[in-house]
């Protein structure tokens, strides 16, 4: 959550994921971080929504996207992991594992209250491989 601490080094947090790990940890890269910005892009134009800003980590990501009330929080979460999978697939072929991401995400949803700690909680992403902001939130 924005404007909590961040845990560092806890040592039961890195148990508890290794031992749930599929094959090696996927550490993204430069070339990973721009085609999944790209896709973010494409996604959320095809589906009329609206990126409002990203940020990937060597090791997760932040989606900021404005979505119409009827549409399923699962199904923007599904389809940004899918769609981003894909062109991952194609670009750099399938990981040992057979995915890209976690079962899961967090999703944070209203109240657009929340915007502006949530485009600094991404400008303040710790060595962040790609930040992108629409250019009302730069």
């Amino acid at each position: 959550m924005p404007g909590t601490p961040v845990l560092r080094n806890n040592a039961k947090l890195k148990e508890s994921a290794r031992r749930q790990i599929k094959g090696e940890p996927i550490l993204f890269n430069h070339e990973h971080a721009a085609a999944l910005l790209s896709q973010f892009h494409e996604t959320s134009a095809y589906r009329h929504w609206k990126l409002c800003g990203a940020a990937v980590m060597p090791n997760h990501v932040h989606v900021l996207i404005e979505v119409p009330d009827t549409e399923s929080l699962d199904r923007v979460s599904g389809n940004l992991k899918s769609y981003g999978s894909r062109r991952l697939n194609k670009a750099f072929g399938t990981p040992v594992s057979g995915t890209w991401w976690t079962s899961g995400c967090s999703v944070c949803c209203k109240p657009t209250e929340s915007v502006p700690s949530l485009i600094e909680y991404m400008k303040g992403q710790h060595n962040p491989l790609v930040v992108w902001l629409a250019p009302e939130f730069e």
